[in-house]
């Protein structure tokens, strides 16, 4: 028991230098744009790590978590049942998963198919709910990365518009992995462009509160380029033991 414990306060110290160095990062990052701090939500992905390191991370701050896969987020939500945290929904999500996607978490970041957005819609209504979502944008047009085409961002929130169960909440993009920071940029940039495109259309029940861009690779680029939603995991588990799977950026 006394090993155990042992062991657990190093985890937990390691995880406090790795927040307190990224959140310095972010807020130089802040600086050089003369943005507050405040105005950025740090996301927790923790795809890589069980839930005691999550109750770790809550310890020291962290209320946003978000998982990839709706089934090893319910096995981690239900060991932290006692804890008030909000679970994100980063992964594809399947619509034969929707039910207990809603029934788990707050934010879903990758709507990107009418088929999708109305059985979330239906769902929710159905459970006398409305899910909040973002739109899933593929503005580095890779073929293998989900998200919608820049010239259908409008069409398609249009369509969602009249949707009952769902009220959209921003955007979110992913970039390419290449370890780097700069090849972001663009993206980013044209991403904030985007949703302030969307604002001047004030469509009905259409709110752009978050710009979710930024990972590991290139966190300092995204907030630079106007994010307030970070999606931030393999940076802070280094030195971190237990991990689930290999870390990659993100």
């Amino acid at each position: 028991m006394e090993l155990h414990s042992k062991t657990e306060a190093g985890t937990k110290e390691v995880l406090r230098r790795n927040l307190e160095g990224l959140n310095s990062r972010i807020n130089a990052a802040c600086q050089r744009r003369n943005r507050r701090p405040d105005e950025i939500k740090l996301v927790v992905s923790t795809k890589y790590v069980d839930h005691d390191i999550i109750r770790q991370l809550f310890e020291l701050g962290i209320r946003d978590v978000g998982e990839n896969r709706v089934q090893e987020a319910q096995r981690k939500h239900e060991a932290l049942r006692d804890l008030p945290i909000s679970w994100h929904m980063f992964g594809h999500l399947q619509r034969n998963k929707v039910k207990k996607a809603l029934q788990l978490f707050s934010l879903l970041h990758s709507v990107d198919s009418l088929r999708l957005a109305q059985e979330v819609s239906d769902t929710a209504l159905a459970m006398g709910k409305r899910a909040n979502v973002l739109v899933e944008v593929n503005v580095s047009g890779e073929p293998q990365k989900y998200g919608l085409k820049e010239e259908d961002v409008l069409p398609f929130l249009k369509e969602l518009s009249p949707m009952k169960g769902l009220q959209v909440l921003g955007l979110m993009c992913m970039t390419p992995l290449t370890g780097e920071s700069e090849p972001s940029r663009p993206i980013y940039r044209r991403l904030k462009e985007i949703i302030e495109e969307v604002k001047q259309k004030n469509i009905d029940n259409i709110e752009m509160q978050y710009l979710s861009m930024g990972m590991t690779q290139d966190f300092e680029v995204a907030v630079e380029e106007g994010s307030n939603l970070l999606r931030i995991g393999s940076i802070l588990f280094r030195d971190v033991p237990r991990i689930l799977e290999p870390p990659q950026a993100g």
